[in-house]
């Protein structure tokens, strides 16, 4: 009679994923995939052109407006003819605005570019930090796959030695049935998690902006799960990193500045103009012409856009505030995952599936024994396909939650998913 050889099945789930690569070509490599995200992805590419429109903005700002040349003509006869009219006058004029003005809208200008930079940096972190986990989701279905499929094997030769043992009278006829009812839902679990790993790919080809449906492969297998860092640590550097946090310092830079312009706006404006005069019956001539503001007049607006330019500086000071807080936080919460998965998945694979690929070992003995039916077998099989399956979901929870702690952080850290 044959024996499945338990050393076999262990060779199987040592080397998971090697079934599963057998598929395509060569690997899919996370960092690849993330260079063509960073290439394609059109959210990315809009901020970017966003932030790029934001640098030309403060040369607009601290530039003097227009200068003015005009002309008029006075005392024309009913004819129209401007050659006979008493006067005709042409003029050159420039406004001036206080000195500091202007410098000061291009200073409040460049905060507002360095604000759209950083969150152009922001939104690349949300966009790697989203493909990383799209990446080891399409990962996880694929192992999902080789686990079940490698258990659809399993199931097989099971249910041969019971039709063999039937065959010489040492089993029921319910053991065949149930060995095949037994391989008819792992065959269906099979077609469940091909699906799966359409789905999962669907969304990573979103976030690739491929247009084709051709199947991405298979995902290389990532790197041994390391956390080393405290979140205390991870904290402050996110502190220092976050380009949230840099945004908001630029804002509050902005408003500093705006507020230096609200003070100055108290101040007048000047204009000066030079004419030339050409007369009809009298003498050529030149003419000038200057000219101020008097803010004074309307003083409780100024006073108003003080008291908003003010309240707005305190308002950006007081989200800076906010911001630490919430990147502490996001921090603490993605180390906490990160570290529960990390523990789990340690756990699975030196304790729980090794004793469970034993109790298979022996369950499959007892079997050919006659000691076991083949339910107590199933459930030995069902038990080591359910601790796989939470072993490389563990795994995966990990590198996803260092995808959410890199992106809390800001940067890449070390023992991280690239």
């Amino acid at each position: 009679m044959p024996r499945f050889s338990i050393g076999r099945f262990a060779l199987i789930v040592l080397f998971a994923t090697l079934a599963a690569r057998a598929w395509a070509a060569e690997p899919l490599r996370l960092g690849d995939v993330l260079e063509e995200a960073r290439r394609q992805n059109p959210s990315l590419a809009a901020v970017r052109e966003r932030a790029k429109a934001a640098s030309f903005k403060p040369a607009q700002v601290s530039a003097y407006d227009d200068p003015t040349l005009s002309w008029e003509a006075w005392n024309a006869p009913e004819s129209f003819d401007v050659s006979r009219a008493d006067n005709n006058i042409v003029r050159l004029s420039q406004r001036f605005p206080f000195p500091g003005k202007r410098s000061l809208a291009g200073r409040a200008a460049e905060q507002d570019a360095e604000m759209a930079a950083r969150r152009t940096d922001a939104v690349d972190l949300d966009l790697v930090a989203s493909v990383e986990r799209a990446y080891y989701a399409l990962w996880l279905a694929h192992q999902k796959l080789a686990i079940v499929s490698r258990d659809k094997d399993l199931v097989a030769q099971f249910a041969e030695i019971a039709g063999q043992k039937y065959a010489v009278g040492q089993v029921s006829q319910p053991d065949v049935l149930r060995a095949q009812v037994e391989l008819t839902r792992v065959i269906n679990r099979v077609t469940t998690e091909k699906l799966g790993i359409d789905a999962a790919d669907a969304d990573l080809r979103a976030l690739l902006s491929r247009t084709s449906a051709d199947p991405l492969g298979v995902p290389e297998d990532p790197p041994a799960p390391r956390l080393e860092a405290t979140s205390t640590a991870l904290a402050d550097r996110a502190i220092e990193k976050r380009p949230e946090l840099a945004a908001a310092a630029a804002a509050v830079r902005r408003e500093e500045e705006k507020a230096r312009l609200a003070r100055l706006d108290y101040f007048p404006d000047f204009e000066i103009g030079i004419s030339r005069f050409v007369n009809f019956r009298n003498r050529d001539g030149l003419g000038a012409m200057a000219s101020l503001s008097l803010p004074i007049a309307e003083k409780p607006k100024y006073d108003a856009a003080l008291g908003e330019a003010e309240a707005r500086l305190r308002s950006a000071k007081l989200e800076v505030r906010r911001l630490q807080d919430r990147v502490r936080k996001e921090v603490e919460v993605a180390f906490a995952r990160a570290r529960t998965a990390l523990s789990q998945r340690d756990l699975y694979l030196t304790t729980h599936v090794p004793q469970a690929e034993q109790a298979l070992a022996a369950s499959q003995i007892a079997y050919q024994t006659g000691k076991i039916d083949f339910l107590s077998l199933v459930d030995s099989v069902r038990a080591i396909e359910s601790l796989h399956l939470e072993h490389v979901e563990a795994e995966a929870d990990f590198h996803e939650a260092m995808a959410d702690l890199e992106r809390a952080v800001g940067e890449p850290i070390e023992g991280g998913t690239r």
